[in-house]
């Protein structure tokens, strides 16, 4: 099947009034995102700034990007002037960071705490009480140009649907708690980014409204390697 056909597959099966669909483009061509966006599609998934920014530079300027990947800090100036989401925000500094490059830019940047829900050692994340910690800090308080829309985290890689479906829900419980304590007239606060290929299904059911499709959309995956950015050194 063609890049169109998958993405109307999957488009079909998850994109709802409540559901958006996220294709992970890391390492694809521009001519097979070009193919997604004729297809329809408007969000894409990246974890690698400098393949970010290159991309950016060089596709349709309606594209909305979204960075799923674990960011560093000291990389966020190079994606803050146009970047939509950030997912993966795992700690008050790059969040403070974060911050600052958006007031630099003059805009506001959207983004969702990463929680650490997996029962793995290679996941990044916030646990939950370092979350309500950061919510209730001072230094959270004076933020200007963040703006948090929501929760996301990576479930376990397992085949245990039991498992996995418990994860999901209990992310949909802390999402719960923490929109009536902090958000609760907030109507931005509304994200949860989860759910996979393999396991969007359950997600959508547990109460994602952000799913990350990559290879189902394009097909294998393409191994690049990227060289850093000399400024980022």
């Amino acid at each position: 099947m063609s890049i169109a056909d998958n993405l109307k597959k999957y488009k079909t099966e998850v994109e709802t009034d409540n559901v958006k669909l996220i294709a992970v483009s890391k390492t694809q061509s521009n001519e097979a995102i070009l193919e997604a966006y004729n297809a329809g599609q408007r969000i894409f998934g990246e974890n690698h700034v400098q393949e970010l920014e290159d991309k950016e530079a060089e596709l349709p300027k309606d594209i909305e990007w979204h960075m799923i990947g674990h960011l560093q800090s000291n990389k966020v100036k190079y994606i803050a002037p146009f970047i939509s989401l950030i997912h993966g925000v795992d700690s008050l500094k790059l969040l403070q960071e974060i911050d600052k490059q958006a007031k630099k830019n003059k805009r506001v940047i959207d983004c969702l705490l990463q929680v650490y829900i997996a029962d793995e050692d290679t996941k990044f994340g916030l646990a939950y009480d370092e979350i309500i910690e950061i919510l209730r800090s001072e230094e959270f308080s004076k933020l200007e140009n963040v703006r948090i829309t929501g929760l996301m985290a990576i479930a376990t890689n397992t085949k245990n649907e039991k498992q996995i479906t418990i994860e999901f829900n209990e992310l949909k419980v802390l999402f719960d708690g923490i929109k009536h304590s902090f958000f609760k007239d907030d109507a931005y606060f509304k994200e949860i980014s989860t759910g996979m290929s393999a396991d969007y299904k359950i997600a959508i059911e547990e109460g994602s409204t952000m799913v990350r499709i990559g290879s189902g959309i394009f097909g294998k995956r393409i191994i690049k390697h990227f060289k850093a950015n000399p400024s980022e050194n």
